[in-house]
């Protein structure tokens, strides 16, 4: 009787906060606790076979590069990143890409986008939010805000030969992505941001989108680095930000949260939603390690889940080794393998610059999967290895 009740209110109430809250918190359905990914440190965990590129180095300037994703569109590869002057998202980021017809040899990084001017000579902060693709084009996203973190905004170009840009599209959305659109069974897109997941039914991605959330609307008026404290204190949670899902079988989306900062106890936290990412249960700690850091879940084409990031919690923040791990049933991912753990050698000092292998992105292309990542948030470096490499 309760969820009829439900139900029918819902209909009615659809858009009240309140009502928001209800569904939120009724539509949990895994507990969190089976979401693991097994990982002990063993020293013995394989590492798999791969290639490697570096596709930006700075060397005189241009130091604080991160937020990295890749992409291959018209038999080229096309890696999009942040570039800052020294110090993370500070005035005047702007964000650039590279692009390779060999995996190996890139071009200089050009710029896609500058940032609008904040006040006087002082310059806004844009953020590289990734790719999308439709029909015989590309579209780059890019989050802007202030440099006190306000009037946030979303922005793509596209593009049809990854060379020439259009003048920057709004997307009348405050978000500032972690992972750009990733499309599920149904068609529709779905942003992960902090804890925002904008979605759009408009299958080329420039329009129709709407905010989500697991907060009531109420809590927030923008998704940003730092707006997802205050939410957070107000629901009693720690700070949750950079999302990234998955989808079962079952149609249930499994959205995978970061605890960050003072809140940080080595475990990922998990949101889900049941009707296609319109509304999100409340957020539940999982079973899940986590060395504090952005990661990525996708499925391959066997259709195993997997997740590349870091899960080491001995050495917080250190972020290394780079591991995936690989799951049958999006619940238990037990098997592991070490992806990279080498060094890499910091050429300038910056705040919040560090961890060897930062903010991983994936992309699976003929019999491959492609890893770009951030060396101590100075160097872009893209990883490769054969597919075939997991059915060891």
């Amino acid at each position: 009787m309760l969820l009829f009740i439900l139900k029918m209110m819902r209909l009615k109430i659809i858009h009240n906060n309140l009502i928001s809250v209800i569904f939120c918190c009724s539509i949990s359905i895994t507990s969190a606790a089976q979401i693991t990914n097994n990982y002990s440190g063993d020293k013995n965990i394989r590492h798999l076979h791969i290639e490697r590129s570096f596709i930006y180095v700075p060397d005189t300037s241009w130091f604080y590069n991160h937020h990295a994703s890749i992409t291959y569109f018209k038999n080229k590869f096309i890696a999009i990143w942040s570039d800052g002057i020294k110090d993370e998202d500070k005035p005047g980021q702007r964000v650039v890409f590279a692009t390779s017809t060999d995996f190996f040899q890139w071009s200089k990084p050009n710029v896609l986008a500058e940032p609008s001017i904040y006040k006087n000579d002082t310059l806004n902060v844009l953020t590289a939010a990734g790719f999308h693709q439709f029909n015989d084009t590309l579209v780059a996203y890019f989050g802007e805000y202030s440099p006190y973190k306000a009037n946030t905004h979303l922005y793509a170009k596209i593009s049809i030969d990854a060379e020439h840009w259009s003048n920057a599209i709004d997307m009348h959305i405050s978000v500032n992505p972690n992972h750009g659109p990733e499309k599920i069974k149904n068609g529709r897109l779905i942003i992960s941001g902090n804890f925002t997941f904008p979605y759009t039914d408009d299958y080329r991605g420039l329009s129709g989108w709407k905010m989500s959330s697991f907060y009531a609307d109420s809590l927030y008026k923008e998704d940003n680095p730092a707006t997802f404290y205050a939410p957070a204190e107000k629901n009693n949670l720690p700070p949750l930000c950079e999302g990234s899902f998955y989808q079962t079988d079952d149609n249930i989306i499994h959205m995978l949260l970061r605890v960050t900062g003072t809140g940080w106890k080595g475990k990922l936290w998990l949101t889900e939603s049941n009707d296609n990412g319109t509304h999100w249960s409340f957020p539940t700690e999982t079973n899940f390690t986590d060395n504090d850091s952005k990661f990525h879940f996708g499925r391959l084409p066997d259709k195993r889940f997997y997740y590349v990031g870091i899960p080491d919690t001995l050495h917080h923040y250190a972020r290394t080794p780079l591991v995936i791990s690989l799951s049958d049933d999006g619940k238990s991912f037990n098997k592991n393998y070490i992806i990279a753990d080498e060094p890499y050698t910091l050429k300038k000092e910056g705040l919040w610059k560090g961890g060897e292998y930062g903010y991983p992105h994936t992309m699976i292309h003929d019999g491959y999967m492609y890893v770009i990542i951030t060396r101590q948030k100075e160097a872009i470096e893209i990883l490769r290895f054969k597919l075939d490499e997991l059915n060891n």
